[in-house]
């Protein structure tokens, strides 16, 4: 975690990937901060999913350590934090994020751009994000073909983001593979990324979205499931129980080594 350059904001681990405790407004606010001096900076919103990636992949697990902002964005991860005793966890969901960043945007007149999707769901996006922010200056928008990018497209993409003068980009590759893209383009991209996932799909109206009281009871993953089941299932099925699983070890672990090392202390 590059704690360095997020100054005043708690650390919890879960899994050996870092999240910072922090709340929807503050992270809109540091974006903000980070923005108008154009400083490269990588935000992610870790679910289930992508800690999954990182508990499977050491190189992903570092990318995420490495990112300037980790917010948890899923109620289990808010409840992993807080089982370890973390109350002050909270819970920022990847949607509610950009239009935090879209509001503090707004207000300090900085520029935004939108990589990634399709170009349906970044035309949608635009447009609803300028209903909701009339003032909102969105200065580039891109989808990429479904393939890797050859060495020219990539220059012409990274050149055309520069001449944009963006100061926050959202990033809508889809796990992991926005992830690796950011961390490719720190030293090139003058920006604060932020992965954006599914988030552009929902504010376009693309995806529906599961209702509030799903989101804090942790359900949202099964109105997400619901939603589109074809392509969700396999990382359901290959994801979730295995994060339930681990993290119940992992916690019990703490909870019995933290009782037999007070133990020990007592009758030394």
């Amino acid at each position: 975690m590059n704690s360095t350059h997020t100054p005043d904001c708690s650390v919890g681990r879960i899994l050996g990937v870092d999240l910072h405790r922090i709340s929807c407004r503050e992270a809109a606010q540091l974006i903000g901060k980070w923005a108008a001096l154009r400083s490269p900076r990588m935000v992610l919103a870790a679910n289930v999913h992508m800690t999954m990636e990182a508990v499977d992949d050491k190189a992903f697990r570092t990318i995420m350590n490495e990112a300037d902002l980790v917010v948890a964005d899923g109620q289990p991860l808010v409840w992993a934090l807080k089982a370890r005793g973390f109350a002050d966890a909270h819970h920022v969901r990847g949607q509610d994020l950009i239009l935090a960043a879209c509001r503090t945007a707004e207000d300090r007149q900085l520029k935004i751009g939108l990589y990634g999707s399709t170009e349906r769901v970044l035309e949608s996006a635009e447009r609803n994000l300028m209903k909701m922010f009339p003032r909102l200056d969105i200065v580039y928008s891109y989808a990429p073909p479904f393939r890797p990018l050859n060495a020219e497209e990539e220059r012409r993409v990274l050149d055309a983001i520069d001449r944009s003068e963006a100061q926050v980009l959202f990033v809508a590759l889809g796990c992991p593979k926005q992830e690796k893209w950011m961390a490719a383009h720190m030293s090139t991209v003058r920006a604060v990324m932020i992965g954006a996932g599914a988030a552009l799909d929902m504010i376009g109206g693309q995806q529906p979205v599961a209702p509030r009281w799903m989101q804090r009871s942790g359900l949202e993953w099964i109105f997400r499931l619901s939603s589109d089941p074809a392509r969700l299932w396999r990382r359901y099925a290959k994801h979730n129980l295995r994060f339930v699983a681990l993290v119940a070890i992992e916690t019990t672990t703490a909870i019995l080594r933290t009782h037999f090392s007070g133990f020990s202390g007592t009758r030394g």
